[in-house]
This record gives C-alpha cells, structure tokens and sequence, in this order.
C-alpha cells in the first residue's frame, strides 16, 4: 500500500500546484509525514502548510493548577492499554508572545546532520549545535581564568611512526634510547632537527627529516634493577615518516570556521610542550607531580601528598591556550619497610609478632610495591614485593644450591653481608617470579620514592588531603603563575624549536552574574517569596511550598550508645521540626521506638515493618527514621537495599553524633530531605508558577538528568551503575522520579534508555528508562511532555559523539515506541566538573566582586575567550564557595532543536541549580544531573554481593556479550518519589 502511495506522493512532489492534494494526503497518513522529515523530502514544503501539519495542543490551567497542587487533575490524554499515549485534544499551546511558533522542529534530520538510525559509532557527518550568539543578562564584571595564550608555529609539523628492535616493555626506556639516538644523531641524520617523542609509537619534527625512512644502531648502557649490573644492549630503531600535521585546518577553527577539531595537531603540540616537563617531574597521566613542587605532607598509613600540576592545550575563541591547574594527590612515603608496616597496623611491630589478620593487611598494602636493599652500602638493587612469607625471619630457610644445602635467611645475611637482623619475627618480603622467589628482611627494604598510591585512601587520610590541597583563590592563582614561571616556556628548547610561545599572564574574560531568581514559598509563612542573596538562605519564617503528609513513621536504633529516652527527644524534636516547615507529621511513632543490633539489620527491618502493619490493620508503614552508630560500616547500604527494594520503605538515617547534639540547621536540613521523600516539594521558582521560563512554560516540558558512575580502580568486575532522573511536575520542574541499572564494567554508554525484548504471549515489548519516566510524566501531570531537556553528567569530551549519537536514537526510538508520530524537540546539554578551568575575581581585595570564600559571585557565567570556538559552551559558577577555589560547571549544548538563545539556557541551567531540594543553598551543578549523581551512588548498594545464591541466579548478559547482574528492582512507592535525596 505504502509503495503505491510513495509513487503518488512523489509525482505530486513534482508539481507546486498540487500542494494542496499533497497537504490533504499527509494528513490522512502520519507515519509518512515522519518518514519524510527523516529523509528531508518535505523541508522545502511552504511553511504555512508545514505549520498546519503541526499538532497543536492545548494546555489547561485547570491541569496546571492541580499540578501545582499536588491534586489528581482528569487527565487530557489516557495511556492506552500497552502503556502508550493516546492523542487528546488539538489546541494551540500557551507561549510568550516575541517566541510564538519556535521551538518545534519537523526537519530536525536535514542537512547532513544526524541520521535517523543512528548507531552507537560516531559519524563524521554529524556536527555539534552552534552558539546561537552570545549572553547578555546580567551584571557584567572581569574574571581571570587559568588560561595561557599560546601562539603556534605558521609552518606545518611532520610526523613520523618508531620501531624499536627487540620490542621492550617499558616505556622509561623506550624514551631512553630515543633521547640516545638524538643525542648521537642530531646534528648528523636529523638534519639539526630536535624531535619530540612521544614514548610510544610516534616522533614529531618542525619541517622535515632529510630522509622518508632510515634505520639507526643504538647503544644504550642501563642498570637492570633486578641484578644491578651495567648492560649494554643494542637496538635497532626504524623512522618512517607518515603525514604532514597541517596547521591550516587548526587556524581556521581558531578563527571561528565549522571544521573539524585537528586532533592530531592539537596531541602535537601538547606532547611538545609537555617534554621538559617530563623529564624533570613524574608523569601521571596530564598531570605531572614533583616533592620539589612543595614540600610532602604525611597523610598517615604510610601515605603522604605530592604538589603538581595538569596541563592541556585547547582551542578557544581568543586562540590556543594551554590550560594549567594545581593538584594534589597521594603516594606511597619512601620509608623503611619496618617503618612504614607500622604505620600501616597503627601499632608496635619492632617487638611484637605480626598476627594472621595482621600480616594478610600488610600484604595487600605491598604487594606490587617497589623496594630498594639497604644493607649493602652503595648497591641499591630495586625489586617488586610479590607476597610476604607465612613465618617469621628466623624460621625461614632456603635451598642454597642444587644439592639443596638448606641454610637459614638469618645465618646467609650474617655471614654474606655481615648483617644482623634485628627484627627476626616478623615475616620476609617475596620479591622476584614464582620460579625464583627471594626473601629479603622487611629491615633490610625501604620503599623507592615517587610511587602513586592507587588503593582507596581512608577517611582520616581523605580529611588530611583535603587540607593539604585546599587553597583559597588568590593562593591558587599565585601557584599557578608561580608554575608558568617555573616551566619557563621561554626557555623551552623544544617549544622553540616548534615556534611555540606561551604568554606569562591569566588570560582575563568578559563575564556576567546571572541574577539570582524568585522562590516561592507556602503562603501560610511569614515570607511567602524570597530572593536569595550571594547562593544561600535559609527557612526562618518559611514554610515548604508542597507540605507532605506522614501519618505513620517508626523509628530503629541501631546504636548501642543511644538510649530510648535520647533516641525519643531527637524524633519528636524532628517531628516539631518537620511540623514548623510546613509538613503534617503524627507525633507518635506507629510502635515504640526499636533497638537493634547492627549485624541484624534485615531482621530488624523486617520485624518492625510486619509489626506496624498489623498495628496498622492494612493500613502500611510511610516512613522509618533510623538512627546509625557514626562508625556503620554496611549497615547504611543494607538499610538502603532492604528499604527500597524489598519492602518498598522511606528511610531517614541519622548519625549518633547528630541525635546527642542536635542542631536545629540540622533538624531543619532533615525535614527537607523527608518532605521531598515523602512527594512534596520545598520551593519552587516563582517564575514557574507565572509562567515565565522561556521553552519551558510554554508548553508541557520534561528535563532529564543522567550520570554513569564506575567502580573505584582496582575494582575490575564490579558493573558500572546508570542512573536517569525526570521531571514529573510541569511547570514547576521541581520534583523528579529516579531510575537505575546495572550495565557492563566501565560503559559510559548508558544501555537502558530503550530497550526490547520478546515476550512469549506480547511479542515485542518496549521498555527502558526513558519511556518508563515518560509514561511516569504523563501519570502525574496529564499532559504527554511536547518538550524534552536532558542535562547528561559524566561525560569526557573524547566521548561526545558516541554518546549524543548513541543516547539520542535511544530517545528517540523510546518516543517512537509511545506513539508513531512522537517525536519531542530534544536539548541534549553535556555537564562536566571534572574539568580544569578556574575563574579568579579581577581583584581579590575587591569584596564587591567575591563572596564570603574569596571565589568569583555565585551566578558567574563565562561564554566568550576561554569557549570553544564554534559550539555551545559556557561555564557557569552557580554556587557560593565554602573553602578552596570554586569548579565552575561546564555546560555543552551537544544538541538543539529547541533552539534556546544563550540567555535562556544559561538562565534556566542558574535557576534551576536554586532548587536543589537538600539544602537552601544553590549548588554547583544542575539539579537534575546531581540527582542521577545521587541515585546511581545510591544503587551501589543494590549490588548483591559476589557469592551470593541470587547474584548468581539473576547474570544476564548484555548486547555486547559481557554478563551483568540487573539490580533489584526499585519499588513503585520508592521510584516515583526522590527516595535518593
């Protein structure tokens, strides 16, 4: 039917006098409108007739009203059975009258800009929004930001590809012997070239070698660390030159042309500039970390901070820069073993023998530790503890030769080296292969210096970094100047030889202070509306605008140091707490207040939600407030788990500490987070209620949020974890039901946006995270959204395109499956912290220009100079500073077909971060991206422990072959709440 009707379609397309047959003929046959925006046929369709094929709904302020409410309005559109949409009435939206019509694309797949089966490969084709233009909102000022101006060579870079004969394994000596090879040839076979090396696989030169391929003999004297001997070892080096790195293609995308990023020239000049620098400090990914940077602070177990810095070249609208920032991170303290096994233990091991628990602890902190010998004068052979003896010292022997002659470690070092050792009951080092094993005396090793620390810190020593590396803007602003200065650019040989220069001095940028909005509050307070002054306020003479109801709550007590009587003044104090904000809250808990142990959580949990429901007579348990020892190990995690997916139970956990001295910012901060728990709301923007947010008033709109978290390093099996937050309250945007899933080790793709699957009576059936919140939305407003925002956190700007293409088509294919012709404008907005720009005040002592912290005024927003050159970036500080220097968020719009104007997504992104529902405080990043930051923290501890009967039972694999268990289940009451907060 459809290739007939394709034919008839196309001949009329041929003639413009049949445009009013064409116009009656897509009406009649929707699907083939959407496929024809797909292919682009009809983008030239005259616009008054594309406009007609629109739909066009209406939004009642009745619905809206209710929403705001919190009351069931009759809903407009029904879910059909097989949860889909099913289309309402037509009516024309409510918008502001200059936006009238935009908005809403049909050709949003023209121009050669995205597919509409998009795979998860990223396209060449397909090209990041543009910058619409510039911000002009707010009060403009002068910011610096750790940004050098770097101008580049004019002339093109070769690059050439290195072979190394016989291949070796370390990277140190790979460098090694090209540095040789320079030195014997420079002047010779590289024409007086100096080249750069990358320590891999890659040579850059400025100009040309004077030859396309050449072979080198190279001699190279090193110490091997396992014998301490001098070698000489020949190598066979191999230079083929490969390709020109143009510099054209990199100057036309600093001057503001569409063109693709030239990576490769852009890793050039970074490997150039980094040289020197490697060679005289430790290289740890961009970073690069010195002790002579600053002085090394002990952090305690045997750990201490290392100073360095990050550096980056990127292209910006005010050219090249190269981006510097401080960092502090952990190694491993060069101590004598014995010293540093002390530490570890926190406890006397010079005269006390090492327990089983002891020496297992001990193991895991060395193993793969490198240690030098110090018993043998000026030989300080180098070796990597592989394991530690089960017995001590003095009951260790060894074969001495093959006619296995035993003699003991004692006796062989008294006698071989004239040492005596000391601490003979404590256990000897393994080092060397399992076919070789040697025992070295923990006394006769110290461990070698500039080893990073990789293992988890713990809670002391993450205090104890923190205060190291916290430093107030104007410190941080003189470290990393003092750093340009240290690294002398000026003087760099190999930036000269590149024709690189690095300017001295902070680049300075035009910025703006974005207006801190209205919030509204409950008009049964004193202060009904409030602005917010300098990122934060507080709840004095406020009440939550939405008060939730909690008529039946119990509490446990899990801490043996807190008495019933205690454990009873702290909730009725939260009780009246929660009352004086606005909520309405029974006084009396549903039975008396529990006491349990720890290690009987389950069964505590259990017993009390059985013992509310026969009290309650049907009726169920709403809320349990728990009271946690300070110290709880997993009891959190497992309350969590128990609660949230097996009972289907609102948790408040609370710390001893808090319960024996209670403050009421605490009390206050507690009644927030259970009002949003339990499905109200604290404030809403008053522009919200006025209908005042431009592309989100104007018609229903959804704002997604979604971040990945991954396992910590080391962690090689346990699953990443995604989590996807939505809206479900427009136009108040205030409240948002969480999802999660387990997906493979490490994916930042997130894989359950949409998916399918075949059931034996239904067939294929449609699913994932997107269409379940959706459908979710349309629940609780009536309205199916006819907009969607979706802020994306997590993701490295290497990424990008595989994660718009990828998460994108899953949006899209999720509306598709709701209704054929659903298809939303989509704004697809990146959220990175983990970046490394810094905004400095123009003037420190200028307290007009700073908060209380000394960091730039909350609202502060950067698009121009320090930008990308062509797409839609801007940093924005949305909070106040605490301590340290403020991270503002980078904000990249990925993807517009709702076209905002800069103002209005750099407005909307600032006033949402006034409605984070924890604290009254504006925060640093977006609500809805901090939300999934939340919920996917939360859902590890979903994850069923590795052994466990179920954990096995439930292994699913995924479509790359790679087996995940699924979470459990999140239940109906806990989902559609903000259970994470």
């Amino acid at each position: 039917m459809y290739i007939s009707s394709l034919s008839f379609l196309f001949n009329l397309l041929n003639g413009y006098t049949a445009s009013c047959c064409l116009h009656w003929f897509l009406k009649k046959n929707p699907l083939l409108v959407r496929f024809l925006q797909e292919t682009c046929t009809i983008k030239n369709m005259p616009h008054m007739q594309m406009r007609d094929l629109k739909e066009n709904y209406v939004v009642s302020k009745e619905t809206l009203k209710g929403s705001m409410n919190q009351k069931k309005s009759s809903p407009q559109m029904m879910i059909k059975s097989g949860d889909r949409f099913e289309d309402g009435k037509k009516v024309l939206g409510r918008r502001n009258g200059r936006r009238r019509g935009r908005g809403y694309k049909v050709d949003r797949f023209q121009d050669g800009k995205l597919e509409p089966n998009m795979g998860s490969t990223p396209c060449k084709s397909l090209m990041f929004h543009t910058r619409p233009g510039y911000g002009q909102l707010g009060t403009k000022c002068i910011v610096k930001a750790n940004h050098f101006l770097a101008e580049i060579p004019g002339s093109d870079l070769s690059h050439y590809s290195v072979e190394i004969n016989p291949e070796v394994a370390s990277r140190k000596l790979d460098k090694a012997i090209m540095t040789e090879l320079v030195k014997l040839y420079r002047n010779s076979d590289l024409g007086t070239k100096l080249p750069v090396y990358d320590g891999r696989k890659n040579l850059y030169t400025a100009g040309s070698l004077p030859f396309t391929s050449k072979v080198f003999n190279v001699i190279l004297a090193d110490e091997d660390e396992e014998t301490g001997n001098v070698r000489k070892r020949d190598f066979e080096v191999t230079i083929k030159f490969v390709a020109v790195a143009s510099m054209a293609q990199l100057r036309n995308l600093l001057s503001g042309k569409q063109v693709d990023t030239p990576q490769g020239a852009l890793n050039i000049i970074d490997t150039v500039l980094r040289e020197l620098a490697a060679q005289r400090y430790l290289s740890v990914g961009r970073f690069l970390y010195s002790p002579t940077i600053r002085k090394p602070q002990a952090l305690g177990g045997g750990v201490e901070s290392w100073r360095g810095f990050y550096q980056s070249i990127r292209p910006t609208q005010m050219g090249l820069s190269l981006n510097i920032d401080m960092s502090t991170i952990a190694f491993i303290e060069p101590l004598p073993v014995v010293d540093f096994v002390a530490q570890i233990l926190g406890k006397d091991v010079y005269s006390r023998p090492m327990s089983d628990a002891d020496r297992v602890k001990v193991k895991k902190a060395l193993r793969g530790v490198k240690v030098e010998v110090t018993h043998r004068g000026n030989v300080r052979r180098k070796y990597r503890v592989s394991g530690l003896t089960t017995q001590p010292t003095r009951e260790l022997i060894f074969p001495l030769d093959e006619h296995m002659n035993m003699k003991s470690v004692v006796e062989y070092f008294q006698e071989m080296y004239g040492y005596t050792i000391r601490y003979a009951h404590l256990p000897c080092l393994q080092v060397g292969n399992e076919k070789k094993v040697n025992y070295l005396p923990m006394e006769a090793c110290k461990i070698v210096e500039g080893q990073r620390y990789t293992k988890g810190l713990n809670e002391k020593q993450i205090t104890s970094l923190l205060k190291v590396s916290c430093q107030r803007p104007h410190e941080q602003e003189l470290d990393i100047l003092q750093t340009v200065q240290q690294n002398d650019y000026d003087h760099d040989p190999y930036a000269k030889e590149f024709g690189i220069n690095i300017s001295s001095k902070l680049a300075s940028i035009e910025a703006r202070v974005l207006p801190a909005p209205w919030l509204k509050y409950s008009d049964t307070g004193k202060e009904k509306e409030y602005l917010p002054q300098v990122g934060q306020w507080n709840m004095m003479n406020k009440k939550v605008i939405n008060g939730s109801t909690v008529r039946y709550w119990a509490c446990i007590n899990f801490s043996r140091s807190v008495q019933e009587s205690t454990a009873h003044g702290f909730c009725q104090e939260l009780v009246q707490m929660c009352q004086i904000s606005g909520m309405e809250f029974d006084r009396d808990p549903v039975i008396p207040i529990y006491s349990a142990r720890p290690d009987q959580v389950k069964k505590a949990l259990k017993y009390v939600y059985h013992a509310a429901a026969n009290k309650l007579e049907g009726k169920e348990l709403e809320l349990l407030i728990a009271i946690l020892p300070d110290n709880n190990g997993s009891l959190y995690g497992d309350l969590k788990r128990i609660c949230e997916t097996d009972l289907g139970l609102i948790s408040q956990c609370c710390l001893t500490k808090h319960v024996f001295k209670i403050s009421r910012q605490y009390l206050a901060n507690l009644s927030l987070k259970i009002n949003v728990k339990m499905g109200g709301r604290n404030t809403v923007l008053l522009d919200a209620l006025s209908w005042r947010i431009p592309l989100v008033s104007d018609i229903p709109t959804i704002i997604f949020g979604a971040d990945v978290t991954h396992p910590e390093s080391g962690e090689d099996s346990s699953p990443s974890i995604a989590a996807v937050v939505a809206s479900q309250d427009w136009p108040e945007v205030t409240k948002y039901a969480g999802l999660v899933c387990a997906q493979p080790h490490r994916q930042e793709l997130i894989q359950d946006l949409y998916k399918t699957w075949q059931d034996p009576q239904r067939g294929t059936v449609a699913g994932g995270m997107i269409r379940e919140l959706l459908l979710a939305f349309k629940k609780a407003t009536g309205q199916k959204p006819l907009r969607i925002i979706f802020y994306r956190d997590g993701v490295s700007e290497g990424q990008f395109y595989q994660v718009l293409l990828y998460e994108l088509d899953a949006i899209r294919k999720a509306c598709a499956s709701l209704e054929p012709t659903y298809q939303p404008p989509v704004t697809f907005i990146v959220v990175q912290k983990r970046h490394h720009t810094r905004l400095f005040a123009n003037n420190h002592n200028d307290r007009s220009s700073t908060d209380k912290s000394g960091n730039i005024l909350p609202g502060t927003v950067v698009d121009s100079k320090i930008c990308h050159p062509t797409e839609f970036d801007f940093y924005l500080c949305s909070h106040a500073g605490i301590q340290g220097t403020s991270r503002p968020a980078h904000y990249h719009v990925l993807w517009d077909e709702n076209n905002f104007t800069a103002d209005e997504i750099q407005s909307l992104t600032n006033n949402l971060c006034y409605t984070y529902a924890r604290c009254t405080r504006s925060v640093s990043v977006v609500p809805p991206a901090y939300y999934a930051h939340l919920a996917a923290y939360r859902a590890r501890f979903y994850i069923e422990p590795e052994g466990s009967e179920t954990a096995k039972s439930r292994c699913t694999r995924t479509t790359n072959g790679s087996p995940v268990r699924p979470l459990p289940a999140l239940k109906d009451k806990v989902k559609n709440v903000m259970f994470y907060c």
